[in-house]
């Protein structure tokens, strides 16, 4: 089912690794020339133009684009305790997490009077995205909610798709994650037009957002491009992934369990297996097809499975497991290796490393405490994922009396005459002018 990629007995550059990795091909630069009109009608006729893209994309015209508090809160009374349960418990351990990471304040004294501090400011306002295509997320809504409301952001709005099977609503489960979280204000707007509608703001409607966070299509990541600089955006989430490093200790039947639960989300989805075990390999495969065979979405899955961005990476042992895994940058990593936490240790590049056997990626999509919402297609080398500084801004003080400012003031001005900036100097030295 998997295509194999065999890396034994070759010696190869970063370069060499970072072309020959599986990936899905994804084109957000195309996507741009479709969004770009959607867009440009959000912004100049708001509310009409994202009645009509409803009524296109998604097969239905919301009554109400915000939808009515009353709404949101009612929802929770069609859920099954269960599920309510399970998503108080996802938002508590969340939630405790997320609070802990709010860097703190730091405040330097450089020199005698000199001081330098830097404190985390939360933006305003902020723009959540819950897609709603293929599944329902309201793990999502947990996952950006929760991280923006530990940050102390205080003007949070929700957008996520109108459902045509319940009224051009957004699906039930959404909204009432939404009122556990306390949040009111949700728009039924799916796609590019929900980006416009919070960058732009429409009036009387919805006011623009600082930041725009959650994952999304294809065309909801050409949205986000298209509006970074006008706001903020986390990242252009792409296809979800996952690659595993294993070698001969690990259980099959656990490794193809875990690639297949990322499969079930997108035919574009990405399984990978990195392991230096031809026979773990082959038992995997075994098991993954045994289990495809029963899975409820067996056309997505086998889809995803199949295709260019899924494979199993030979390996010649575990060092190069792990420069196989830096050079394919996963969103999700598991490790299933004897000494697994050592093998943690050393990875330099994934969105969210789970390990051991019992730590898998579903673990973290839920109710680990952890963010889900992480960077894709090898952006987890230089990306993080969502987490409570996405919200932060970084504000510095400069505080320097008389005394130290004349400890200094020749250097500066040095360093201004070296740039050329003479007005720069003039100012140091207007201050001991009288």
């Amino acid at each position: 089912m998997l295509s194999r990629i065999d890396l034994r007995d070759r010696d190869l550059t970063a370069r060499e690794l970072l072309a020959i990795v599986p990936r899905a091909d994804v084109d957000v630069a195309e996507a741009l020339a479709t969004v770009q009109p959607i867009l440009e009608a959000v912004r100049t006729r708001g509310a009409e133009a994202i009645r009509e893209y409803g009524e296109r994309f998604d097969g239905v015209t919301p009554e109400h684009i915000r939808v009515p508090s009353g709404r949101i809160e009612a929802a929770v009374a069609t859920q099954d305790d269960a599920v309510l349960d399970a998503l108080r418990e996802a938002i508590s351990r969340v939630r405790t997490f997320h609070e802990a990471t709010v860097p703190p304040p730091v405040s330097v004294e450089v020199a005698e009077g000199a001081t330098v501090s830097q404190r985390w400011v939360p933006v305003g306002r902020v723009g959540l995205y819950v897609p709603g295509g293929l599944a329902v997320y309201p793990s999502s809504v947990v996952m950006n909610v929760v991280a923006a409301q530990a940050a102390g952001v205080e003007s949070i709005a929700v957008a996520t798709p109108p459902q045509k099977a319940f009224g051009g609503e957004p699906h039930p489960t959404i909204l009432a994650a939404c009122a556990l979280l306390g949040v009111d204000e949700v728009y039924a707007v799916g796609g590019a037009q929900a980006i416009g509608l919070l960058a732009y703001g429409v009036d009387d409607l919805c006011d623009p957002v600082d930041i725009i966070t959650g994952p999304g299509n294809v065309y909801v990541a050409a949205a986000k491009r298209a509006v970074n600089g006008l706001v903020g955006i986390d990242s252009e989430a792409g296809p979800t992934e996952i690659a595993i490093i294993a070698d001969d200790s690990a259980d099959p039947d656990f490794v193809a369990a875990d690639l297949l639960s990322q499969a079930e989300h997108d035919p574009m989805a990405g399984s990978v297996l990195i392991t230096d075990s031809e026979d773990l390999a082959d038992r995997v495969e075994i098991a993954l097809q045994r289990r495809a065979d029963a899975t409820r979405h067996l056309a997505r899955a086998k889809e995803a499975l199949t295709g260019r961005q899924s494979a199993v990476i030979l390996t010649g042992g575990i060092d190069q497991s792990i420069q196989a895994a830096d050079a394919y940058g996963a969103e999700h990593l598991e490790i299933h290796t004897r000494d697994a936490a050592a093998v943690a240790g050393r990875i330099r590049n994934a969105g969210a490393i789970f390990v051991g056997p019992h730590s898998p990626v579903s673990l973290g999509d839920y109710i680990a405490g952890s963010n889900h919402v992480l960077p894709t297609g090898g952006t987890a080398r230089f990306a993080s994922g969502l987490n409570t500084a996405s919200f932060l801004k970084a504000v510095s003080t400069i505080h320097y009396t008389a005394d130290a400012l004349a400890a200094v003031g020749d250097s500066a001005v040095a360093l201004a005459e070296a740039e050329d900036l003479p007005a720069h100097g003039e100012a140091i030295r207007a201050r001991f002018e009288r």
